[in-house]
């Protein structure tokens, strides 16, 4: 069941950078603003392109209104969304004073990763990450390569001890899938979960 509205984090950051699937990164968008969520987005250059590469025009960010509302119901209205520059690394988000939820990279390459991990803060996905760690907040990071090399590993293993969660791109098949939507439904699932939030996306494993 879906929490009380007032037991819901109102914002939460999400990043959407250049690696493969961009199906996660607006399936988990749409799940937070239809659960009503104040969403903080930040895209860098080359997740702008994955976004029109692997979904078409119709889901450039200058349409997001339509695209999100036709794909996934006008249920994405009960929320709000915010769109930043990844270049105004003076946002609201680059500060700890600013009230924020929590944060999801989705996709996460793995040239934000190293960033992050060695927290050098050159866009604004790198230093609201930054402060997330910093700060104590969630932060989830869902990667997306295959296969990994060592220093992608050792990357992963910092970042994690710095207190973010590691999330790779895997989606379950217990649940029966069928469609491309139906994996991306569980992969924003599980986000939400990382992040405090209940969802009716896929059924639970009732074992």
């Amino acid at each position: 069941m879906v929490r009380d509205r007032a037991d819901i984090p109102r914002r939460i950051a999400v990043g959407i950078t250049g690696a493969s699937g961009a199906l996660y990164a607006t399936r988990t968008v749409a799940a937070l603003l239809s659960l009503g969520c104040h969403v903080e987005l930040v895209v860098s250059d080359f997740g702008r392109r994955l976004l029109r590469d692997e979904l078409g025009e119709a889901a450039m960010l200058d349409h997001w209104p339509e695209y999100l509302a036709d794909r996934y119901g006008v249920e994405v209205e009960h929320g709000t969304l915010t769109l930043h520059s990844n270049r105004d690394v003076g946002a609201s988000l680059a500060s700890g004073s600013y009230s924020c939820g929590g944060m999801v990279i989705v996709p996460c390459s793995m040239k934000t990763l190293a960033a992050v991990s060695h927290g050098l803060s050159r866009s604004l996905i790198e230093r609201a990450a930054d402060v997330m760690l910093k700060e104590r907040r969630t932060l989830v990071v869902v990667l997306r390569e295959t296969p990994l090399s060592l220093p992608q590993l050792r990357n992963m293993v910092a970042l994690a001890e710095a207190g973010a969660l590691i999330m790779p791109a895997m989606p379950a098949f217990y649940q029966g899938p069928r469609t491309l939507d139906d994996l991306a439904d569980f992969m924003a699932g599980r986000i939400l979960e990382t992040l405090g939030l209940s969802h009716e996306l896929y059924p639970a494993w009732t074992g």
